[in-house]
């Protein structure tokens, strides 16, 4: 494949002189580019919500900015509302020691130690997107009615909409929602979150440093980056004890691991259907205990 093949206004003046197609992703195409000045990733869609690139190059920019320098992020070399091109990162192809896993959780740690004005999108001429998913993303001061109002709730109604979930977890979730603001947890200022932090979106080099990708960065509460670790796997013991050592969460975190594992768990409800209907279901009936 050329670059002839990619939208022109993503790869002119890049000099590319080979694009090869990557594996992985279910809602774009990667390739790595081999170019004049080395070799760049890129990743297009085609006809993505509109602001969807815009969102995403504005958490990786904010990341890249705040992230400590043991936590990587890849530079913005060029982006489109088509597609975005980054700095190749070399993925190390060996097993991750320790050593790797607690660099990450205290990376991470420091990351969510960056806080700002207010719950909601990075900048307030950004569009409402989690992803693809629009969602409301002015800015507030009350999480636990952010975390319901814009997330769990709008979500919920989606599924069930789209046959993807039974209606007893919407009934579920009215039963509990008067308890919202104790599931959300203590209040902590408005933080820096990736917002989609599942291991697939976490490399390590073959230097052994850890990066973040494909944000939906906003300023949200940290516990759900934490939520979403420890929803699919991937991270290691060593990584959460250093964050804990570095950053600890509040009493009653793992208590509230289900209420943060929701907005997750309908979207991939909403767009894959499968299992994920029936583990919403179960993480809102372990909150009723």
């Amino acid at each position: 494949m050329t670059s002839l093949d990619l939208p022109p206004d993503l790869v002119d003046d890049l000099g590319v002189r080979r694009a090869r197609p990557l594996g992985g992703g279910d809602t774009a195409a990667a390739f790595r580019l081999e170019t004049a000045r080395g070799p760049l990733f890129a990743k297009t869609m085609a006809d993505p919500p509109a602001g969807m690139m815009a969102v995403e190059v504005a958490g990786l920019q904010a990341l890249r900015e705040h992230a400590p320098e043991s936590l990587g992020v890849p530079e913005v070399v060029r982006w489109s509302e088509d597609g975005i091109v980054l700095e190749w990162i070399e993925e190390s192809t060996g097993p991750r020691g320790a050593g790797t896993e607690e660099a990450f959780g205290r990376g991470l740690a420091d990351l969510h130690r960056v806080h700002g004005p207010a719950f909601g999108a990075l900048a307030p001429e950004l569009p409402g997107r989690i992803g693809s998913f629009e969602v409301d993303l002015s800015p507030t001061q009350d999480w636990a009615e952010f975390l319901l109002e814009r997330r769990i709730r709008p979500l919920m109604q989606d599924a069930v909409a789209s046959g993807r979930i039974d209606k007893r977890a919407a009934d579920l979730l009215e039963e509990l929602a008067p308890r919202a603001r104790e599931f959300a947890g203590p209040e902590e200022p408005p933080t820096l979150v990736h917002g989609d932090l599942w291991a697939g979106n976490r490399l390590v080099d073959a230097a052994g440093r850890n990066w973040l990708i494909d944000p939906s960065a906003y300023w949200g509460h940290r516990e759900i980056d934490i939520a979403m670790m420890l929803l699919f796997g991937g991270f290691g013991e060593d990584c959460l004890a250093a964050y804990h050592a570095q950053h600890p969460l509040a009493p009653g975190w793992e208590e509230r691991v289900p209420w943060y594992q929701l907005p997750p768990l309908l979207v991939h409800a909403v767009r894959f259907g499968g299992g994920y209907g029936d583990a919403t279901t179960r993480a809102l009936l372990r909150l009723r205990g």
